[in-house]
């Protein structure tokens, strides 16, 4: 080497060594663009090049820490119903729960689409939605049998509003998020609603 080229490396200081992430930290790192990519698309029509692309990885990386495509989906699926419940909680249908769903729809709502829209449409991972649906209907009659008597319109309030919720919350995330401070208070208004029609007319 010149002694040109000696002073020119020793001015650039050493070279700087490529930051490698630690597994878990790349576990996250696909993890978060397989969301991205199977919630634009859904599961069908992803492919694990797309998802490589999102992650500006290699297709081989992705084998390092998903055995196949299936895998990586339900691990998406785990980790965003994880989430949920995490920010939702799982026993108190109360005046706090539509808050909480919709903070966890704002914190992840390419997770929340695929758990509610995409998921829901795929055979092979259909029964994840159906145990959470079960988990909500069993939950919102519990609490719903405190203001509503027991009978058909209980059965009926108890298997809609939850499914109804679900619905209102997407159709803000789809409509751009409209009125983030009063979104709560006009979907529970609507929720409301349903409870007031499910008392028997006198």
């Amino acid at each position: 080497m010149s002694t040109e080229a000696s002073r020119s490396q020793h001015e650039a200081g050493p070279a700087q060594p490529v930051r490698r992430l630690r597994r878990a930290e790349r576990r996250e790192q696909i993890l978060d663009a397989a969301t991205r990519a199977f919630a634009r698309a859904g599961y069908t029509a992803t492919g694990l090049d797309d998802i490589a692309a999102e992650a500006e990885l290699t297709r081989a990386m992705l084998y390092r820490h998903f055995d196949s495509k299936a895998d990586l989906y339900r691990a998406v699926l785990d980790r965003a119903c994880a989430r949920l419940a995490e920010a939702t909680g799982a026993d108190d249908y109360d005046e706090s729960a539509i808050p909480a769903l919709l903070r966890a729809a704002t914190a992840d709502p390419d997770g929340f689409r695929l758990l509610f829209r995409h998921a829901a449409r795929e055979p092979d991972f259909r029964e994840l939605i159906d145990s959470i649906t079960a988990a909500s209907r069993e939950v919102g009659r519990r609490n719903l049998a405190r203001r509503i008597p027991e009978g058909p319109w209980l059965d009926w309030a108890a298997n809609l509003i939850p499914a109804f919720t679900l619905e209102a919350v997407m159709a803000w995330l789809d409509a751009g998020r409209p009125d983030p401070d009063q979104a709560a208070e006009r979907i529970t208004a609507a929720v409301h609603g349903v409870i007031a029609a499910a008392h028997p007319t006198r």
